[in-house]
């Protein structure tokens, strides 16, 4: 009897534990994971690898990794700072390098254009992937370049960097006032709200991130149609520029459209700037011999950390305070209005447990551990993003 007890105890004990690991992994194999913002394409561009190489130890995301971590579709952020000359052609060579990955790997991504593609491609086992263009300044002025780069698959354009524009405020220069560029004004110009009309004719989604206050209200006045806001948290949480304020993240619910959080350090944890600029003045050298051999200066600061990882390890926020701000955002507008917009390989450092595409399985099991319903979970990891990308294509 005493040796039947000590056998079922510990059976007893682990089943709801057993049964807890199997529903997260079933669930997150249902959903349709969506995230909104990667950075791999610049990684490969400056470290000259190529995607559908195994990158592990290098870069956070690979196409076998992307696989790995059950990520289904994947807008591809294309980027430059405002340094760089001709961005309009950076950007074109940027969406070669993936359309060169699509066609050495026909059977496993393909390039979708809308929501029934999506569908289609998911359905095939294929990862979806689109683009994002990071940064207005990327179109030089031009609404015929902005036309061109929907034709290659964008299917949003984040209207600033941490740049302005000659027609938009970042965030950076409405808080800062570093900025290459002299503003008469604030926000968008008319300009600026012709580049949100076109992107409304187009179906192109308006993404907010990284832009001034004063843009983030002219543009949720001028769109028409849901907005995004691809890679930000909650400021009350951590006030820094580049995350929003309750004010606008309930315009943002009341728009239609969706945040999607960013998983990099400094915009989870307030007290984390503090420590990386510690760490990159004991590697400034380093830094500066990056930028000097042509790595673009943010990008630089990825490597270093990469390359001194177990440094960076100690400075990493929880999981649990990203989640925070997940939760923060639902409590205000609602769990139809968050997702996923990593930021992986656009960022030194990420929270605890994530460590590249592969750690999204985690994310699932830690909302279904939160209480949050097979639906809502659903939504969270891709169907919001979802939802809005189909709202943006109706006429």
């Amino acid at each position: 009897m005493n040796l039947l007890r000590k056998t079922l105890l510990p059976i007893l004990f682990l089943s709801p534990l057993l049964q807890m690991a199997q529903d997260y992994r079933a669930i997150h194999e249902k959903a349709i994971v969506a995230d909104s913002h990667n950075d791999i394409l610049t990684a490969c561009m400056e470290k000259k690898v190529r995607m559908d190489q195994s990158l592990k130890g290098r870069t956070h995301s690979d196409l076998e990794r992307f696989k790995q971590g059950g990520v289904d579709v994947q807008i591809f952020s294309v980027w430059c700072d405002g340094n760089k000359k001709n961005p309009f052609a950076w950007a074109n060579q940027e969406m070669d390098t993936l359309d060169a990955v699509i066609a050495r790997n026909p059977d496993k991504i393909a390039l979708v254009r809308n929501s029934r593609e999506l569908q289609r491609a998911v359905k095939e086992h294929k990862l979806a992937a689109m683009f994002g263009v990071e940064g207005g300044h990327m179109i030089e002025d031009k609404l015929e370049n902005l036309d061109k780069l929907y034709a290659r698959g964008t299917r949003y354009l984040t209207l600033t960097w941490n740049n302005s524009t000659s027609w938009a405020t970042s965030a950076m220069l409405e808080t800062t006032k570093k900025d290459s560029l002299a503003h008469a004004q604030k926000g968008l110009t008319e300009f600026g709200k012709q580049v949100i009309r076109r992107m409304n004719e187009l179906g192109m989604m308006v993404d907010l991130s990284h832009v001034g206050e004063q843009t983030f209200w002219d543009a949720i006045h001028t769109s028409t149609k849901p907005i995004i806001v691809s890679h930000s948290n909650a400021y009350t949480l951590c006030p820094i520029f580049r995350n929003l304020k309750d004010e606008q993240i309930l315009a943002v619910g009341k728009n239609g459209g969706v945040i999607d959080l960013n998983f990099y350090a400094g915009f989870v944890d307030s007290s984390f700037m503090r420590k990386e600029s510690k760490f990159a003045a004991s590697h400034a050298g380093e830094l500066d011999s990056l930028i000097r051999a042509g790595v673009q200066k943010d990008y630089a600061l990825t490597m270093i950390s990469e390359k001194y990882a177990a440094e960076v390890t100690a400075n990493k926020p929880t999981l649990d305070m990203l989640l925070q701000h997940l939760e923060y955002i639902v409590k205000l507008i609602g769990v139809d209005h968050v997702g996923l917009g990593s930021d992986f390989d656009g960022i030194s450092v990420a929270p605890q447990q994530l460590d590249d595409v592969t750690s999204y399985p985690i994310i699932t099991k830690a909302l279904l551990e939160r209480g949050y319903s097979k639906k809502d979970i659903s939504k969270i990891m891709g169907g919001n993003i979802l939802r809005v990308l189909k709202a943006n294509e109706s006429r």
